[in-house]
Parts: structure tokens; C-alpha cells; sequence
């Protein structure tokens, strides 16, 4: 080890004797990296790649997805209207808009609506529904029949004076009107006030009002992606907002259309994280500048440091792009993670040469000293991390593999920089010499000496703290759902919220291949007697059951209404002045009918005034009375039209777009399971995935593939974990070759991770996708800071904890922990969670360095060091 030592030393010399040529090399170098980036720079955001594809599971996910590929990349278009009339017109009119534009969208869909379900949708209804809907109908009859004849505003008032002089012959009751009048008033009261108007033809006829069932609809768009953009789906999305606003589909006109799937929550995932953006970045900067100027009282050491930390960065996303041919959403950590490491070690490096010029006032004198004394401990610690990130290369958890090559290279590069573009930077900076005896804490001598005195007492204590952590580890969580990580803000989380908590609509759903219909009844029949399942759909449920009766019922009311409906030819739409007419004469009409006080008569009464102020209004106001009430009228009637003509339906009357959607090219068939109790839920969907796994093995979906994805990337922390610990612990024996000093060297990191992980059970915080890619940088800080004693003690320095040595610790541990303490303040739940994480861990990180270790190494050496 001295001729390493030796070497470092004369390595920091020839730096500080050279500074510009060294300067130039590292600009020439950083230069170099930033050109190879700028020209072969490639970022995948797409996260089925970060999980490898030699599992089982991800195996069983490819080859459903290719047996379906058109439910790949898709955004869900979510359109809820005031009317259940309005929201299939505005359905019906993007899904045409939006067909004839190929270029951005592979393929666009309704799959809830169409010339199939317009005319055999009611048939899929239950018996009892379609009895009630035919008989609305045909108590309708009376009014569709004059509305088919004559579908204008004129029209309905012609209607509505039939029935009012039939209440003047004592052949009805105003009782039979109240409901259309008082929604004809509303409609009409809210045009008049400038407000928009919906008017419901279905609700009217029902007597009920509509639930999110009969006012919304859905729109499968599959957009062509750009996965070299940040957000590959964000010109489809827009497309389709675009698209919506040409046609008027927004909230004046009734429609609110939000968009949710895959494509959207993971395009918006990455705006919400930009929004805080500026708040984070900005924190961590001003975070980390004040403390390093607390950590070395000198704005030129300062600036070294951080220019060294910019330099290194480049440099090592070069040769990352080099070694990897690309980031992705998790290697792209590598930033904070260098950061926070090699800060550390320029910190390291810049304390004890501030130390050092207390006793040598020369600068180059000062470097030279000060890379002899630390420039082992560096070495060793980088390389220890440096093996640490690389454990994760055989895991199968990809982006992590990538991460832990990048972060690995990064070390060295950090480490070779400290001890060359620092000291040569500082040496052009010439900082002055400060003025203190010794640059640590003398004030913690009286601490010291206590813990020392109380070794065994402190030791205990260490000792139970980490027993009781050990009984807290089996409450430690993993939350495996990735949506609880996503802004709850953001309308594609939102919408999708709306929708899980829809349990017909939910995501959340498991679906099973299987070679052909009569297997796929047969394991239905078998998975819907599980208490977990509570449903199950596959391609023979749209062939509807009990035909015969439905078809009864239809034929029935298609007897009496389609005649009404379809040997009609329409009256020309009225003149402005025919119009005046009719609503002066029906509004006549109403208030010789309403001559009492109760409810009805009250009505009637404001229907009348309302048509008055039309009649006496602008041929604009009436223009927007009769489009308010005749554009449902003409869907109604077209919708009515449609289920009158249903017939028998067979495998082969079924869609071709529908059957693509739930039988594989090869012929296998897809049947698709719903889970019991709230959708959301990590025990339910737990309790679902494992029920239907049960019985059938090989089925996929969102339920099971997000678990699997939590348990392999759990797994692969745990590999890389012992590999990590199994090469820093050898590459501690080969250096310090006494079992006793490498224990001294990791006992201080097991006892902060137990703390950190009992600490996260204690507060019922989880571990996630986003917070679990801190634990890398929290074990190699851990590492370094341990080796840095251990050397130190080794070398027979003594008083540690008021050495130059601790000071340097405290603030490489306060440097990263109110930097990336910073991601705290985001609104990003998955990135506060990783904040929040650090900001812990480094807590107990400092308190094990401050109480602990000085106790633990409170006896010398048993014999001289030699290294």
C-alpha cells in the first residue's frame, strides 16, 4: 500500500507542479466527452426495458403483447358528456376525425360503441334492462312518432299542443307533461341566460337521471411514438386535444374529454417531474454551495470543487453513452449519485489540505501532504463503491445494470479528478491560507472522551438499537403499484383514479390465453366461483344471452314504433317567423291548462314564460333553443333507429375490430378476469393475482406484472446487495488484510441501513420504485465514510471524531443530504419518497459517525499499520 500511497502522492504533486497542462487535458478530456454525448446521445423512455426479458413473466408478457399488439402504446380518450346524447355524438365524431389522420395514429377504436353496439348493445343488457327500455319506448311512441315526422324545435311544441288539448278534453293530466316541461323550461331558462343548455331526449324517457354508465364513452387511440423524445407520445395526445377543439368538444359544449393510459401517465410523469424542477434544482444549488462554503470557509475552494464535480460529470455521461449505448429512466440517477459521491471526495481531499496548511503554509507543499495523507483512503473507497455499483451488472433488473455501470465508471472518474484537476485548480486559484490552529472540532474533545470512557455502554446500546431494527424489518413494505408514485394531480392519474374506482372499468385486470372458446367458457365458469373474482369477459360474452326473449321484446316494440320511425318523410325546418308562432301558441296553451297551484300547474306555468321570452327574443336565442333540444333528438332517434333493428347475433355477425381485440392471430381466444373489492388496493390485487396464478399459471396482466416487476427488482437489490458487500468486504481484506479492521470497517454501515429500514417500518414509510434507487448511494456513502476512519486509526491518528476528518464527513454527509434532501419539496410522490429517504438515512449516517464509530474505534491499533 505505501508505494499506492507514494503514487497518489507524486501523482498530486506533478498536478500541483503543472497546473495548466493538467487543466488543459481535463478540458481537453471533458471536451471530448461532451461531443461524443452531443453526437450519439440516445435516452429510451420505454420501461418494459428495464426489466430483462430473459424472465419468465416478462416472457409471458412479450408474447401476449404480440398476439395483441394493437393494445400497446395506447391512449385512452375519456369522454364524459352533460347527456348520455351528447357524450356518444362527441364519442362517435373524434373517432371519425380522428381516423383520417394515419400519419399519427396507428389505429383508433371505440370499444363501447360502433354500428355493432348501436344496434345489439341493448341485447347484452340483462333480461329485466331490456324489458324496461322497450316499454319506455314504447310509452314514448306517442311523442317519437310526431318528432320522427317533424325533428325541430316546431315539432316538439307541435307535440307538446297535442297533449295539452288532450288535457283540455279531460283525456290526460298536466301530471303527464310536468317532467318535459320543467326540462324543456331549464334548457330554454339557461339560453336565454347565455349559459349553455343540455337537453336530454333519454333521461325524459327513463324518468332517471344518467349515471357515468350512460354519459361516458371511450376512444382507444394507438399513436405512432417517438421513443427518442422525452415524452414519445406527446404529438398524438395533442393531435387529439386539437382535433377535440375543432370539433367543439369542451365544457361549453357539454363534453369534457381528459386522456389516461399508458402513453399519457407515463408522457405526464415526466412533466410533473420538469414542474418542480426549477424549485428542486434551484434548492440543491443554494444547498449545496452554502454548506460547501461552511465545509471549507473559501469561495476559491469552492468554485474548484464544483467546476472539478461539472468536468467529472461530463465526463463520465460520455463514457456511460460509451459503455452503454444509451440512458434510460433509471441510469439517468447517475447525476445525483456522482454528485453526491464525488463531492465527497473533493471535500475529502480539499478539508485535509486546509488542514495541512496549518502546518505547511505553501500550497503545492500543502496539495503534495495532503494527497499522501488521503489519497489512500480515496483510492480504496472509490474502488470499493466503484465494485459496489458494478454487483448490479448480473441482475436482471436492466436499468439498475446500466445505472451501476455508469455510477461505477463515474467513481473512478471522480476519484482521479480529485487528485488531479483539483489540486492543478486550486494551485491557479491560490487561495489563501486560513488562520485557524486546526481545521476540526476541537470543541468535541469533552465527547470524544465520554464516549471512550463509555465505550461499552454506547456499544450496547448500538448493539440493542440493531436488534430492535431487526425486529422491525418485517414491517418494512414494498409498495409494488407504480401509479401510487405518480402526481394524483396530473388528469391522466386522475382520470385513471376515476376509472379504478369504476370496478367495470378498471385497469386492473388479469387475462389468460387459451386455445379455443369452449376452454375459455370452461376456466370462466372456474375462476368465477373464486371469491376473488368477480367477473369475467371474454369474446362470447358480446353474443348476447337469452336471444329469444330479448329479441321478443324488440320485435314487440319495433312493431309499434318503427313504422312511426321509418315511413316518415321529414317537414322542412321552420322559418323564424313559423317559429315565433309556435312557441306564442303552446305557450298560450300552457297557462289555460295550468289554472291550479300544485306543482304541475307551477310547470307548466315556467315553460310558458320561458317560451314567451323566446318568442320575443332574438332569432339567435331561438336558433340555440331548438339546436339545445333537436341535436339529442336526432341521436335518440338515430340510436332508436339502430337497437329496433337488432337481430340474432352469432359468432360470425361479431365485428371483425372487436374479434382482433379478443382472439390472436393464431386463433387462441383471450379471457379476460375482474377482481373483487376496490381495484386499488395492493391486498386485493395481491389476493386476486394469486387466486387466478393458482389455477392458471401462465396468465398476464397489470395486476400480476407489476408485482412480479416489484419482487424482480427486489430480488435484484438483494443480489447486488450481497455481491456488493461480498467485493467491498474482499476488497477490504486484500487492503487492510485483518478480519477485525474489516469488521470495524462495515459494522458502522450495517448499523445505519438497519436504522434507515427500521426507521421506514416505524413511520409505515415504503420502499418503491422510486426511493429503492437511493439505497446504492446511501450504502456507498457508508462505505466511504467507514474507510475513511478505518484508514485513519489504521495510520494512528487519533481523536478522530476532532479531527480535520470528521469535519469533512459531517459536511460531504450534510453536502448530499440537503442536495438531494431538496427532492423533498417535490410534488412528485415518487421523487419526495427518494428525498425523503436520503434525508433519513444520511440522519442516521451522521449519528452512527458521531457517537458510534468514535466509540468503536476508541481502542488503538493492535499493532503498527502497515501499508
Amino acid at each position: 500500500m505505501t508505494t499506492r500511497t507514494s503514487l497518489i502522492g507524486r501523482l498530486v504533486a506533478f498536478s500541483a507542479a503543472r497546473p495548466w497542462l493538467v487543466l488543459l487535458l481535463g478540458l481537453a478530456l471533458s471536451l471530448a466527452a461532451l461531443l461524443y454525448t452531443s453526437r450519439h446521445f440516445a435516452m429510451t423512455t420505454d420501461t418494459a426495458e428495464l426489466i430483462s426479458t430473459d424472465l419468465e413473466w416478462r416472457q409471458r408478457e412479450i408474447a401476449y403483447d404480440a398476439a395483441f399488439p394493437q393494445q400497446e402504446d395506447l391512449i385512452v380518450a375519456v369522454i364524459d358528456g352533460a347527456t348520455p346524447e351528447i357524450a356518444e355524438s362527441a364519442a362517435a365524431s373524434l373517432t371519425a376525425a380522428l381516423r383520417e389522420k394515419p400519419g399519427l395514429f396507428r389505429s383508433v377504436r371505440r370499444p363501447d360503441g360502433g354500428p355493432f353496439f348501436d344496434r345489439n348493445g341493448l341485447l347484452l343488457l340483462p333480461l329485466e334492462e331490456v324489458q324496461a327500455t322497450t316499454e319506455q319506448l314504447i310509452r314514448a311512441q306517442p311523442f317519437l312518432g310526431p318528432l320522427a315526422a317533424d325533428p325541430s324545435l316546431r315539432g316538439v311544441l307541435g307535440s307538446l299542443s297535442t297533449v295539452l288539448e288532450g288535457i283540455a278534453r279531460g283525456q290526460a293530466g298536466l301530471h303527464d307533461i310536468a317532467p318535459a316541461a320543467t326540462a324543456l323550461a331549464t334548457s330554454f331558462e339557461a339560453v336565454l341566460a347565455g349559459r349553455p343548455a343540455f337537453f336530454s331526449w333519454r333521461a325524459l324517457i327513463s324518468g332517471t337521471s344518467p349515471g357515468p354508465r350512460e354519459t361516458r364513452r371511450f376512444v382507444l387511440v394507438q399513436p405512432v411514438m417517438d421513443y427518442r423524445a422525452l415524452q414519445p407520445g406527446t404529438a398524438g395526445s395533442a393531435a387529439i386535444r386539437d382535433t377535440a377543439r375543432q370539433l367543439n368538444l369542451d365544457p361549453a359544449h357539454g363534453v369534457t374529454l381528459r386522456l389516461t393510459g399508458p402513453v399519457p401517465l407515463a408522457d405526464e410523469e415526466f412533466a410533473s417531474l420538469a414542474e418542480d424542477a426549477g424549485l428542486v434544482t434551484g434548492a440543491m444549488v443554494l444547498a449545496l454551495v452554502g454548506i460547501l462554503w461552511m465545509a471549507v470557509r473559501s469561495i476559491r475552494f469552492v468554485l474548484a470543487i464544483l467546476a472539478t464535480t461539472i468536468l467529472g460529470l461530463i465526463v463520465t455521461a460520455g463514457l456511460g453513452l460509451l459503455a452503454t449505448g444509451r440512458f434510460n429512466l433509471i441510469s439517468v440517477a447517475f447525476i445525483p449519485l456522482f454528485v453526491g459521491l464525488g463531492i465527497d471526495f473533493s471535500i475529502q481531499f480539499s478539508v485535509r489540505c486546509l488542514a495541512e496548511r496549518t502546518v505547511h503554509p505553501d500550497l503545492r507543499e500543502a496539495l503534495a501532504t495532503a494527497g499522501r495523507g488521503v489519497g489512500r483512503s480515496l483510492a480504496l473507497a472509490a474502488a470499493a463503491i466503484a465494485a459496489g455499483f458494478f454487483a448490479f451488472l448480473p441482475t436482471s433488473y436492466i436499468g439498475v445494470a446500466e445505472l451501476g455501470v455508469i455510477a461505477g465508471l463515474g467513481m473512478g472518474v471522480a476519484f482521479l479528478l480529485s487528485v488531479t484537476l483539483l489540486p492543478a485548480m486550486l494551485m491557479l486559484m491560490r487561495p489563501r491560507a486560513g488562520g485557524r490552529a486546526e481545521f476540526g472540532y476541537a470543541a468535541l474533545a469533552p465527547v470524544e472522551h465520554a464516549l471512550h470512557r463509555y465505550r461499552r455502554g454506547v456499544l450496547l446500546a448500538a448493539a440493542l438499537a440493531a436488534v430492535g431494527s431487526i425486529a422491525l424489518l418485517p414491517l418494512v413494505r414494498f409498495d409494488f403499484n407504480p401509479l401510487h408514485l405518480r402526481s394524483p394531480t396530473v388528469e391522466s392519474m386522475s382520470t385513471m383514479a376515476d376509472l379504478m374506482a369504476d370496478p367495470d372499468r378498471t385497469p386492473n385486470t388479469i387475462s389468460i390465453l387459451l386455445p379455443s372458446p369452449a376452454e375459455a367458457d370452461a376456466l370462466a365458469r372456474r375462476l368465477e366461483a373464486l371469491p376473488e373474482v368477480s367477473r369475467t369477459v371474454s369474446l362470447n360474452s358480446f353474443i348476447p344471452a337469452r336471444q329469444e326473449e330479448k329479441l321478443a321484446l324488440v320485435q314487440d316494440a319495433a312493431m309499434l314504433i318503427g313504422p312511426t320511425l321509418e315511413a316518415v318523410q321529414p317537414a322542412p325546418p321552420p322559418t323564424d317567423a313559423e317559429l315565433v308562432r309556435s312557441l306564442s301558441g303552446t305557450a298560450a296553451a300552457l297557462r289555460q291548462a295550468a289554472t291550479g297551484t300544485g306543482e304541475d300547474e307551477a310547470a307548466a306555468r315556467r315553460l310558458a314564460d320561458a317560451l314567451d321570452r323566446l318568442a320575443a327574443g332574438t332569432p339567435a336565442q331561438r336558433a340555440a333553443a331548438s339546436e339545445a333540444v333537436i341535436a339529442p333528438l336526432r341521436t335518440l332517434l338515430g340510436q332508436t333507429r339502430a337497437l329496433l333493428s337488432a337481430g340474432p347475433v352469432t359468432r360470425a355477425d361479431l365485428p371483425p375490430e372487436l374479434v382482433a381485440d379478443w382472439t390472436a392471430r393464431d386463433g387462441r381466444v383471450r379471457l379476460e378476469a375482474y377482481p373483487q373489492g376496490d381495484p386499488n388496493d395492493n391486498a386485493v390485487l395481491r389476493r386476486f393475482s394469486a387466486a387466478v396464478q393458482a389455477v392458471v399459471p401462465e396468465a398476464v396482466g397489470v395486476p400480476i406484472s407489476i408485482q412480479a416487476a416489484g419482487h424482480s427488482i427486489v430480488t435484484a437489490f438483494l443480489q447486488a446487495g450481497v455481491l456488493s458487500a461480498a467485493a467491498v468486504i474482499l476488497l477490504l481484506a486484500l487492503v487492510l488484510r485483518r478480519a477485525h479492521d474489516v469488521t470495524l470497517a462495515m459494522l458502522p454501515v450495517l448499523l445505519s441501513g438497519l436504522l434507515t429500514l427500521a426507521t421506514c417500518a416505524a413511520l409505515d414509510l415504503p420502499l418503491n420504485f422510486a426511493n429503492i434507487i437511493a439505497l446504492p448511494l446511501l450504502f456507498g456513502m457508508g462505505v466511504a465514510f467507514n474507510i475513511y476512519f478505518v484508514v485513519a486509526w489504521r495510520a494512528g491518528e487519533h481523536d478522530l471524531l476532532q479531527s480535520s476528518l470528521t469535519r469533512a464527513v459531517v459536511f460531504s454527509a450534510l453536502t448530499t443530504a440537503t442536495a438531494f434532501g431538496a427532492l423533498w419539496l417535490s410534488n412528485h410522490p415518487g421523487t419526495a419518497s427518494m428525498g425523503r429517504l436520503l434525508m433519513i438515512s444520511l440522519g442516521w449516517e451522521l449519528v452512527v459517525t458521531l457517537i458510534f464509530r468514535p466509540a468503536l474505534l476508541a481502542e488503538p491499533p493492535k499493532r503498527p499499520a502497515t501499508l
